[in-house]
């Protein structure tokens, strides 16, 4: 039988059947986009949002400048610091050894 691997899918999405270093960066560089993705989200709707979708989701509409949506953004670019802060750990330990 053949072996399953993890990114198979994202082998299967970028068309390489055996390319694993290419489907591993492809994963890397996804992980790193997702933060700054929502920090940019949070940012833009804290100061450009307060629309109609916005509203259900407070409980106190106009409240608070962090809305329930900005701080979802905020938590889940937190959330996705996990690939930045192992680059940033790999990268020190390569400047080290240097």
């Amino acid at each position: 039988m053949g072996e399953v691997h993890a990114d198979a899918g994202v082998c299967a999405a970028i068309g390489q059947g055996g390319g694993d270093a290419v489907s591993f960066r492809a994963v890397d560089w996804l992980g790193l986009a997702a933060a700054p993705t929502f920090a940019l989200m949070a940012l833009l709707t804290g100061v450009f949002g307060r629309g109609p979708m916005d509203m259900p989701c407070s409980a106190a509409h106009g409240v608070s400048p962090l809305s329930s949506m900005v701080l979802m953004y905020g938590l889940m670019s937190v959330f996705h610091l996990a690939p930045w802060l192992k680059w940033i750990a790999r990268h020190r330990r390569g400047i080290r050894r240097a």
